[in-house]
């Protein structure tokens, strides 16, 4: 077997059996360091001094938001190597084989726009580098997340190894250079609970919207791979390492945030004229692996949705159609969107959040509170399995736990009432959360025995 053929994965959305499972736990902090460790959450960290809070209050909020998101994004992982399929697969439990369709749309939409996000912020740095265009920027960014969507699971987690320890040496020669430089006299223009609360929902956000993708890259594990660890290595890789780039974005929007906004890869590379060039290199290829995940996630994601007996025959020709297609797709939205990043992340990743809740709270209580981990693996596959075509009760929960979120929804698109009364405060992950957990757990409870063991399907 060639190299490539070794590299590039063959499986797709079915069961990964036993005699294929690899690795150890490690990679999954390797993998979600990387992940966070990168341009964009330096960007998203800059939204919280956009928004007016002081250094230390954008710093304690971006702790306080990346640590509770991570606990829900990180119990999702523990998913992976019990069950050994994709994360959003495991939809069709609470919503059923058609109902899961819902969610599924809605994370395939997530997909599109962190992959556009990474093209808005490596085209223009692109163009300033290389002498280029921004659109031509934005190609050639786009055919190299390509290439490592195309080869899969595998070549994402070596790319993640290598650019975790690359990114962090050059973020922390910017930091050195940016904590020389913060504004004496900033001490921000909204100081107040409710700016900090909306600061709060976007970090916690920012790690929700890891939630649907995590599975995919902790099924390949050993069954017997401890949860505690598996939940561990995925929960300091992602909080941590998101806590640390977006102080870093913080302290750059506080010396220049019309900088971070324009061209944020450009503005800290040049911050060392010596080592320009190596930097915005290092600053590019810290946006690889998230960029990869998202092609890569949405093929996984729209596969589960149709799940084709032949498809699943043909994983190889499958991702390469997919992965394609999707990039054109995100390409032409890149190439028309505006340039307005911290804007447009505020807007995308907060938008998520509304969406996302509902989801991660409905699969979580299924899993740890309902089921306790015991589901028919194989029935999830089966158009025929127990889990049924449509679950509406669970869909009425979903779509109704949105609805319940609007009024407490604070954006630059819409502030809702009760966030107006809250002085601005957007408490609506909070109220999504509890409310889609206690509904679906009353309502589940009462349709299967809770801990009774399912067949496993092996």
């Amino acid at each position: 077997m060639s190299t490539d053929a070794a590299m590039m994965e063959t499986r797709s959305i079915e069961h990964i059996p036993e005699a294929e499972r690899h690795g150890r736990p490690f990679s999954l902090f390797t993998l979600w360091f990387a992940s966070n460790f990168q341009i964009n959450a330096l960007v998203t960290g800059a939204v919280a001094i956009a928004l007016g809070l002081s250094f230390g209050l954008a710093l304690l909020a971006i702790v306080v938001g990346n640590l509770i998101g991570a606990l829900f994004m990180a119990y999702h992982s523990v998913q992976g190597p019990r069950l050994g399929l994709p994360q959003m697969i495991q939809s069709r439990a609470q919503f059923g084989y058609r109902g899961a369709i819902l969610p599924f749309l809605v994370v395939v939409v997530m997909y599109l726009g962190f992959a556009v996000a990474g093209g808005l912020v490596a085209g223009p740095a692109l163009a300033d580098w290389l002498g280029i265009s921004r659109d031509l920027g934005i190609v050639v960014f786009n055919v190299v997340v390509l290439v490592v969507a195309l080869f899969g699971y595998r070549l994402i987690h070596a790319v993640s190894r290598v650019i975790s320890v690359l990114s962090a040496i050059g973020f922390v020669i910017i930091f050195i250079e940016l904590i020389q430089h913060v504004p004496a006299n900033y001490h921000g223009s909204a100081n107040n609970l409710a700016t900090f609360m909306l600061a709060v929902s976007i970090f916690v956000s920012w790690q929700i919207t890891w939630a649907p993708y995590v599975s995919d890259y902790s099924r390949y594990l050993p069954t017997k791979t401890k949860g505690t660890v598996t939940f561990l290595f995925t929960f300091v890789g992602s909080g941590f390492g998101a806590i640390l780039i977006m102080a870093v974005g913080a302290l750059g929007a506080a010396i220049n945030g019309a900088a971070i906004n324009a061209d944020p890869i450009g503005f800290l590379g040049h911050r060392v004229p010596a080592v320009a060039g190596l930097l915005i290199f290092v600053l590019l290829l810290s946006l690889i692996p998230a960029s990869a995940e998202s092609p890569y996630g949405a093929f996984l994601t729209s596969l589960s949705a149709i799940s084709p007996g032949n498809v699943l025959h043909s994983a190889k020709r499958s991702r390469v159609i997919y992965v394609c297609g999707f990039t054109v797709v995100s390409l032409l939205v890149t190439i028309v969107f505006p340039n307005n990043i911290l804007n447009n992340f505020e807007n995308v990743i907060l938008f998520l959040l509304y969406l996302l809740v509902p989801w991660t709270a409905i699969n979580l209580t299924d899993y740890y509170l309902v089921r306790h981990g015991n589901y028919d693996v194989m029935g999830l596959l089966r158009k025929d399995g127990p889990y049924g075509q449509w679950n509406i009760k669970t869909l009425v929960i979903y779509v109704v736990t949105i609805l319940l979120e609007i009024p407490f929804v604070n954006s630059s698109l819409y502030e809702g009432p009760i966030a107006k009364s809250l002085g601005g405060a957007d408490i609506s992950w909070i109220v999504g959360l509890v409310f889609a957990s206690v509904a679906y757990y009353f309502y589940a409870r009462g349709q299967a025995v809770i801990g009774e063991p399912m067949p496993s399907g092996e």
